[in-house]
C-alpha cells in the first residue's frame, strides 16, 4: 500500500467521523464528498445567535451583509477634558486630533493567528460628552463585519488611547485584519497610558493593573466584576450553545474598562497638565513625571517638576538630614515584581543559572563588589527619597549645562551616605575637574567620597569596586595639582 493510499484512507475516516459527529448534534448534514460549511459550530445561523445576544444584552443586532454584528450603544456620560493642557504632558497628542478609546475582550493572551478579538469598546469624545460603542461579534465567520466597523471609528487623523494596546489590542487587531487580507485602519498616533503609570506612579502602586489604578488614582472600586482569565471560557462557551446570561459581565467588564481610559485621561489632565496644580501632587508623582518628560528631551520643565518636587514636603528626616530608607523587603519586592521589570527574562523552570549577578544586589544595592561608581546606581527601588530627587535634579541640570548648580544637588544627594553617596561625591568631582576646572576641589570631592566608605567599610561593608575607582581618581587628581605647583614653590 503506497503513503498516497494510506493518506486517503485516514482522510475518508476523519470525515465520517466528523459527518457522525455533527449528525449526532444536530448539525448540517452533508455529502460524501463535501466539507461540512460551518464544522466547529454544527452548521448554526449566526443570524439566530445575534438576535439572541442583542436580546439579552439590550443592544442591536444587524446584517451588515459582510455578516452579523451585535452593537451596544451606551448613553453617553461629561468627562471633560482640557486638550491644550493635556497636550503639554509627554508622549500625549497635539490638541487638535480627535481621540478614540480601544479595548478589547479576547479568546486569549497571545497576539497570533488563533486568538480572536469577539468584542471591541471603543469611545470618542463630543465636546465633554464621552460616547461608548461596543461591538459583539456572534461567531467568527462574521469577522468581516466587526473589522469593517472597526474602520469607521479609526481614520488617519485620530490617536488611539488604550491601556497596554501597544503590546496586546493593536497588535491582535493587526493580525485579524491580515488574515482578512486587509490592511489595519491607519491612524496618527498611539497613546498607550500603561508605560506613563508606570513612570509616575510606580512609587506608590503595588501594581500597574487598570483596576489598581482605578483604585489608587480614580477612587473607583469595582464590585462583582468578571476576572479576566474567565472571560475566553465564557465567550466560547456561548458558541457551543451555552447561556447568554454570563456573557453580560464580560460587556460590563469591558464598559468599564473604557469608561476608566476616559476618567484616567481627565485626571492626568486635571492633576499634572499644567504646573499650577502639581502642588498636590505627591514629589514622587513629580519625580518620575519629571524622568517622563527627560526621555523626551525636555529638559527645562523635568527640571520644573523636580524643583517642585524638592519644594514639596518629604518624609520625616532622621537627626543626620537623611531621608529614612525603604524597608529591604519592600525594595526586595519592587526589584523581583516583573510587572514593573519588563526587561526580566521570564523563568521557565529548570536549573537556576549560577553566573553573573542577579537579584536586588546586581542593580546597585550592594553585594560583594559593591554598587557600580555610577550616577545610575541612584535608579533602584520605588521610593523618591529627598537624596534620589536631588540626584535626579543634578543630572537634569547637567543636561542643560548648569554645571555649578549640579554639583550643588550632588552634594545634596551624598547626604545619603554610605555607597550611593560616594558615589553623588565621585559625580560632583567629575563635573568639578572636567566642566568647573576646579582640580583642587575634584580632590575635595574625591576624598570626601573616601571617608564615607571608611566608615562603612569601619562598620563591616566594604565596596572594593567603589574604593578601587576613588584610589585611582585620587592619585591622577593629585598628581595634577603637583604638576601644577611652580617649581621651588
Amino acid at each position: 500500500m503506497t503513503a498516497e493510499t494510506t493518506a486517503a484512507i485516514m482522510r475518508e475516516r476523519r470525515l465520517a467521523n466528523l459527518r457522525a459527529t455533527l449528525a449526532r448534534t444536530g448539525g448540517a448534514s452533508t455529502g460524501p464528498n463535501e466539507l461540512p460549511a460551518r464544522a466547529p459550530f454544527g452548521g448554526r445561523s449566526s443570524g439566530a445567535l445575534a438576535l439572541r445576544l442583542g436580546r439579552a444584552l439590550g443592544a442591536e443586532a444587524a446584517d451588515t451583509g459582510r455578516g452579523w454584528l451585535v452593537r451596544r450603544v451606551i448613553a453617553p456620560v461629561e468627562i471633560p477634558v482640557d486638550r491644550d493642557r493635556l497636550a503639554l504632558l509627554p508622549g500625549h497628542p497635539p490638541a487638535h486630533v480627535p481621540l478614540v478609546c480601544v479595548d478589547t475582550e479576547t479568546t486569549g493572551l497571545a497576539t497570533a493567528a488563533g486568538t480572536l478579538a469577539f468584542l471591541v469598546g471603543l469611545a470618542r469624545w463630543d465636546g465633554d460628552n464621552f460616547r461608548q460603542t461596543q461591538l459583539l461579534l456572534p461567531d467568527h465567520a462574521d469577522e468581516h463585519a466587526l473589522l469593517e466597523e472597526i474602520e469607521r471609528w479609526i481614520t488617519p487623523e485620530t490617536w488611539l488611547v488604550s491601556y497596554n494596546g501597544r503590546g496586546f489590542d493593536w497588535p491582535l487587531l493587526e493580525a485579524r485584519y491580515r488574515l482578512a487580507g486587509r490592511a489595519a485602519p491607519v491612524h496618527a498616533g498611539h497613546l498607550d497610558l500603561l508605560p506613563f503609570v508606570r513612570r509616575v506612579f510606580k512609587h506608590r502602586m503595588q501594581d500597574a493593573r487598570l483596576r489598581t489604578v482605578e483604585t489608587s488614582l480614580l477612587g473607583v472600586s469595582r464590585t462583582g466584576d468578571v476576572e479576566g482569565w474567565e472571560i475566553p471560557a465564557i465567550y466560547l462557551d456561548v458558541l457551543r450553545g451555552g447561556p447568554v446570561e454570563p456573557l453580560a459581565g464580560v460587556v460590563i467588564h469591558n464598559e468599564k474598562d473604557v469608561r476608566s481610559l476616559g476618567l484616567l485621561l481627565a485626571h492626568v489632565e486635571r492633576r499634572y497638565g499644567g504646573r499650577e496644580n502639581r502642588h498636590e501632587a505627591p514629589r514622587g508623582d513629580l519625580a518620575g513625571l519629571a524622568k517622563a518628560y527627560a526621555r523626551e528631551r525636555r529638559h527645562e520643565e523635568a527640571l520644573a517638576c523636580l524643583d517642585d518636587a524638592v519644594a514639596a514636603a518629604g518624609p520625616t528626616r532622621d537627626p543626620f538630614g537623611r531621608s529614612p530608607r525603604p524597608r529591604a523587603v519592600a525594595v526586595r519586592e519592587a526589584v523581583d515584581d516583573a510587572w514593573w521589570q519588563p526587561r526580566i527574562r521570564p523563568d521557565f523552570g529548570g536549573r537556576t543559572p549560577v553566573s553573573g549577578w542577579r537579584g536586588p544586589l546586581a542593580s546597585g544595592c550592594g553585594g560583594p563588589l559593591g554598587p557600580d561608581p555610577a550616577a545610575a546606581a541612584w535608579d533602584t527601588g520605588t521610593a523618591w527619597t529627598d537624596e534620589r530627587i536631588a540626584a535626579e535634579r543634578a543630572r537634569t541640570l547637567r543636561r542643560l549645562g548648569r554645571w555649578a548648580e549640579a554639583v550643588e544637588a550632588w552634594q545634596a544627594a551624598a547626604a545619603a551616605g554610605g555607597a550611593l553617596g560616594a558615589i553623588a561625591w565621585i559625580e560632583a568631582a567629575k563635573l568639578r575637574e572636567h566642566r568647573l576646572g576646579d582640580t583642587a576641589g575634584a580632590l575635595a570631592a574625591t576624598r570626601a567620597a573616601w571617608r564615607l566608605l571608611e566608615r562603612s567599610r569601619s562598620l563591616g561593608r566594604p565596596y572594593p569596586r567603589v574604593e578601587a575607582d576613588l584610589v585611582r581618581r585620587g592619585a591622577r587628581l593629585a598628581g595634577r595639582l603637583q604638576r601644577a605647583e611652580p617649581v621651588g614653590a
